[in-house]
This record gives structure tokens, sequence and C-alpha cells, in this order.
């Protein structure tokens, strides 16, 4: 039977890992993730999930570096407040793990991904009497595919941002 769900965004991220200087990954991660999530542990396929991130949340744990985040030449927050995920298709894999399909809007720009999701977990209560449940999911793109393409060229060869993305999330979620 199909559940509506709340994205709790208190107790829900999306975090990010890019190669830097060719030399190591940097992380960083969005708080201010919403959104709603229906879905029917017995027909996945007709469950569907809407996701809106806010990108002023965004932490590196460098101030700088998320104001440069920020700014028109990377994620241009003040053009492009929020990135959103609408999925279109939700396919059931091995041990309870879904594949959903859906438009990725980063930077104005739309382009169809797919998150891996693990099993989600089974429904819970919480302390006020809520009706939880979790979900982890990870997909990786490509930065310049949604046209946030500024980078610098290294003196000793090769470039300061990789252009290959994993994004991770995490979600709570309170059925509504």
């Amino acid at each position: 039977m199909k559940a509506t769900y709340k994205i709790d965004p208190a107790h829900s991220s999306a975090h990010f890992v890019v190669r830097h200087m060719m030399i190591t990954n940097v992380r960083g991660a969005f708080s201010g993730v919403q959104g709603k999530v229906e879905y029917d542990a017995e027909n996945p396929a007709s469950s569907s999930i809407d996701v809106v991130i806010d990108v002023n949340t965004i932490n590196t744990l460098d101030s700088g570096r998320d104001t440069h985040l920020k700014s028109a030449e990377f994620l241009d927050a003040e053009k492009y407040p929020t990135i959103t995920f609408k999925s279109k298709a939700v396919a059931a894999e091995g041990d309870g793990e879904l594949k959903v399909t859906g438009d990725l809007i980063i930077h104005g720009v739309t382009k169809e991904v797919v998150l891996n999701v693990e099993a989600p977990s089974a429904e819970g209560k919480d302390p006020w009497g809520n009706t939880r449940m979790g979900a982890s999911a990870t997909t990786k793109i490509k930065r310049s595919d949604f046209g946030l393409s500024w980078n610098a060229a290294l003196e000793t060869g090769g470039i300061l941002i990789g252009d290959d993305l994993k994004i991770e999330l995490e979600v709570s979620l309170i059925k509504s």
C-alpha cells in the first residue's frame, strides 16, 4: 500500500565529493533538504520522489570556499537558489534496493540521473509518535554537464577541481 512521507530537513542531508588538485577528495553537504516521497513497498514502480535542496545551505567546512561555490562562477545561488530532483521511474532491484530515474536540476540545467537507493529502513515510531523510515541513495554526475565548468589549471599540470561529482543522500521520512 502506498504511503506518503515528508522529508525531515532536520535529519536529512545531501553530500557531495569532488577531487581537489588531483590529489584528494573534498566533501561538502547541503542541509536544506525538503520534499515528499510516495512509497509502496509492495509495488515500488508506483512510488515517486520529489526533492528540493536549498543551495544556500552548502557547507564544505570552509566559509570562503562556500561563498565561492554560491557565486556566479559555480552554483549562482542568487539566480538558482535550489537544486531539485523529481523521479520519473522507480524499479526494484535485488535485496530491496531501488533504481530511481529522474530529472536533476542544478544551475538551471536539467539532466536525467539514476539514484541507487539502498533498501529503505523499516518503519518505526519516534518519541513524538510519528511513523518514520529512512533511505540512503548515491549517484555520480559530471558537474560540467550542469554548466558548472569553472576550473583552474595547475602549474604542475592537471586541474584544480575534478569533473566527477559523487552525490550521497540521507533522508529521514515522516509518514503523513
